[in-house]
């Protein structure tokens, strides 16, 4: 008989942050009746800030409009305290400018509330480990920000410098595939090897090149001019 532990998302520890109490304790039930260990949840930008430091989730699902403090900057300041914090803004809104500053504000990715429950756990499940998760017609947005912020001068650390890190054959291979866009599930099947073991690529290349995320690695790679090869 399988034990029902099994079953559990590998222990991902969920948090829920929105200021309608019904969608909040909806979205939270339906996440622990999956499987999810959903170990706070919050109705406004301080309440959340606070109760994500003490509880330490591994994602955030994270509505944009809260009293107190808005979304955005519950995840910049979030992002900034533990940066392997996962943020998955799950929203009303679909305007661009929205989007564009949760993702600048280190969202991981964006889903519409129209979403149904299983884009959600599906959505929240890719989060944890990093893939890009965006409504459709979002990614292509949010990949072309990726291009326009490559444009402008970095302040990232000048990798170019003698004796800087060097990245493996393999590395390189995976950063040209995630700034082209594809999410690591895409990549996988791409090369033929296994989700975990684009996941092990990426975060060794973050570590390499003294950067923090998934918009910084990428803007790397346009500027590098690796999204054309």
């Amino acid at each position: 008989m399988t034990d029902p532990t099994d079953e559990r998302q590998d222990a991902i520890k969920v948090m829920v942050v929105d200021d309608h109490p019904m969608w909040r304790d909806a979205v939270a039930r339906d996440l622990a009746e999956s499987g999810f260990d959903v170990v706070a949840t919050a109705g406004d930008g301080d309440q959340a800030v606070r109760r994500a430091k003490a509880a330490g989730p591994d994602v955030l699902v994270l509505d944009l409009n809260l009293p107190a403090k808005p979304g955005v900057q519950v995840c910049k300041e979030l992002v900034g305290h533990n940066p392997a914090l996962r943020v998955l803004v799950l929203s009303a809104s679909g305007e661009h400018a929205d989007v564009l500053e949760a993702v600048k504000s280190g969202a991981t990715g964006y889903l519409l509330k129209s979403a149904s429950t299983d884009e959600l756990l599906d959505a929240v499940r890719r989060t944890a480990v990093g893939d890009p998760v965006f409504t459709p017609g979002l990614a292509g947005l949010v990949l072309g920000e990726y291009r326009r912020l490559a444009s402008e001068p970095a302040p990232a650390a000048d990798t170019d410098q003698p004796g800087a890190p060097q990245l493996t054959d393999r590395e390189t291979e995976v950063l040209r595939l995630v700034a082209k866009g594809l999410s690591y599930k895409q990549i996988a099947e791409r090369l033929v090897i296994s989700h975990r073991t684009v996941q092990n690529h990426v975060q060794n290349t973050l570590g390499k090149l003294q950067l923090h995320n998934r918009v910084e690695l990428v803007r790397y790679a346009i500027e590098r001019g690796l999204d054309d090869e």
